[in-house]
């Protein structure tokens, strides 16, 4: 179990918050309970990470539509619709906005557990990948105005011969910064260099 990211509880049923907090306190995760949309969409901040569990049935703001508040407002903690009695429209709803999965029963660990677990990795890889991205980020910042031109041509399918003339230097001197740019950037061969640019959008 993931014991470093948070399980957002919104659900405007008192009965159902404490239930869903003592159970997954008991179970060792670290939680954190609102009760309302609103109040959520209060104190959210961007470096929140873990998992949602959001209350299809709330009354002044649903948890559809909170789901798509907060996917407008950019944010990216994966979403787990909880619904007592959900129909098919309405987890065919959640997983158009984006939700991670759909749960009929919030109180039934069989399925409610699986999710969060499921929803920690999701979040895990991704925060990975920032971390990765950003990493990369910096490497490219180490890089000399003519490293960048070469790593540009390089990633554009050019080969050395045609990178020498369009730069205005010879075939040996592309070698030599495109080693360079690949020493400093972390990359063992074109392949990687095109997918760390991908990544960057460099």
């Amino acid at each position: 179990m993931s014991t470093n990211l948070t399980v957002f509880i919104v659900d405007d049923d008192p009965a159902v918050r404490d239930a869903l907090g003592l159970q997954l306190g008991a179970a060792g995760y670290r939680i954190a309970v609102f009760a309302s949309g609103a109040a959520f969409l209060q104190a959210w901040r961007p470096d929140w990470s873990g998992c949602l569990l959001i209350d299809v049935h709330m009354a002044e703001l649903d948890g559809l539509a909170l789901q798509r508040r907060l996917v407008e407002l950019g944010c990216e903690i994966p979403m787990v619709l909880v619904a007592c009695g959900g129909d098919v429209g309405m987890a065919r709803a959640a997983f158009r906005a984006g939700a991670l999965d759909f749960i009929d029963d919030p109180c039934d660990a069989a399925k409610l557990m699986p999710a969060i677990e499921e929803a920690f990795a999701h979040e895990s890889r991704h925060r990975s990948a920032q971390l990765h991205s950003a990493a990369s980020r910096e490497r490219l910042n180490d890089l000399t105005p003519r490293e960048r031109e070469v790593m540009r041509l390089v990633v554009g399918g050019h080969h050395n011969r045609e990178i020498a003339p369009q730069l205005g230097i010879s075939v040996r001197t592309v070698e030599v910064h495109k080693g360079r740019l690949m020493s400093k950037l972390g990359v063992d061969n074109v392949a990687d260099l095109v997918r760390l640019s991908l990544l960057t959008g460099d």
